[in-house]
């Protein structure tokens, strides 16, 4: 069973509250929308507080060329990426010793909010000393999926590589991708809701000596994956993609499609291995948003206790998209104990889910 040792993460330098960001909505948005003061009330309720982005509230009031985000994209991913890996392999709150990066097999690079070729990871690899031979796997468009198939992605390369220390690096600069000239609702949503944010998620194999590097008592073990992509629902999420950058597409419908949709793919993965949603102690959902989590809750008639910590991390920092989900996972690893079950979850373009069951060893 491929174990997770270690979590670092990132906030950008500026930090937002929500009342700021409602007042630079109400300025940007009220000559298009007359109904304004009504539609600012998704602020108010969307139980988020504040978030971080890479660049001054200023720099988003004027319009900027597709050319001049990705660039901000580019030098932002590299400085905060190669930061979020120092931080995970010298995470003193997990590991008793700083992993050294030659020990790496391999990167799993995952965003979905800007472009880079060569990719943010070889990149970042100019400036840390990772070994020239470190396999390299950059995973882009999965959204707010994206961290919850890293791990996925990185656990199967540990069952194939079972020596193997690998890392998944989740970027991602929504902000970034903010476009004033956007007045649909959509757009407006969005600006309610997303924010920047970088994590990296250090995996072990089942024959690294994990022992000599574990401060914890128990870390979770990735026991299964399942990946879940629905037909004909490619307009329910994602960019389109025009001159001035990535347009965001948002229905109204995902909390809906995941009350109608979620139980049943859960329920299936999960008898799977004879357990059931009531086994598990643990739920590690990304929180796209407060209606996204009240859907899991009502799809799999779970308490509100259990996405508490997803609600906690989404209230503090806003939906990072693909990150999101390892800032939940790092929370759930400060408190697991050996034996407990836990499921991770997360929904993004396709639309698609990405489910993990766990256990604490």
């Amino acid at each position: 069973m491929p174990t997770i040792l270690s979590i670092g993460e990132i906030s950008p330098p500026f930090k937002l509250t929500q009342k700021e960001a409602m007042e630079f909505s109400r300025n940007l948005f009220s000559t298009t929308f007359k109904d304004i003061d009504r539609l600012l009330k998704i602020f108010q309720h969307g139980q988020v507080d504040a978030r971080f982005f890479v660049k001054e509230i200023e720099w988003y009031k004027s319009d900027r060329t597709f050319e001049e985000k990705n660039n901000a994209y580019i030098e932002q991913a590299v400085e905060l990426g190669a930061k979020a890996i120092q931080v995970c392999l010298q995470q003193e709150k997990f590991l008793l010793e700083p992993i050294d990066y030659e020990e790496i097999d391999a990167i799993f690079f995952i965003s979905s909010t800007g472009i880079s070729t060569p990719s943010i990871e070889a990149r970042i690899m100019n400036q840390l000393p990772f070994s020239p031979h470190t396999k390299r796997i950059p995973i882009w468009g999965l959204g707010c999926a994206g961290g919850a198939s890293g791990l996925a992605r990185a656990f199967e390369y540990c069952q194939a590589y079972p020596n193997a220390l690998v890392l998944v690096l989740a970027v991602e600069f929504c902000s970034l991708t903010f476009q004033p000239g956007d007045l649909s609702k959509s757009n407006l949503i969005g600006t309610s809701l997303f924010a920047d944010g970088v994590s990296c998620a250090l995996l072990a194999g089942d024959k690294f000596d994990r022992k000599k590097r574990q401060r914890v008592e128990s870390v979770p073990a990735i026991l299964s994956t399942h990946s879940t992509t629905m037909k004909d629902s490619i307009d329910v999420m994602g960019w389109d993609v025009k001159d001035e950058g990535l347009f965001v597409v948002f229905s109204r419908d995902i909390p809906t499609i995941i009350e109608g949709e979620l139980k049943e793919t859960v329920d299936y993965f999960l008898s799977q291995h004879d357990h059931k949603i009531s086994d598990m102690e643990h739920f590690i959902a990304h929180p796209g948003g407060k209606k996204v989590l009240d859907a899991y809750e009502t799809s799999l008639s779970i308490l509100p206790d259990k996405t508490q910590i997803s609600r906690e991390v989404l209230r503090n920092f806003g939906n990072m998209s693909s990150v999101t989900i390892l800032y939940v996972l790092k929370r759930f690893m400060e408190i697991g104990k050996e034996g407990e079950l836990g499921l991770a979850a997360a929904l993004g373009p396709g639309f698609s889910s990405e489910l993990l069951l766990l256990r604490w060893v």
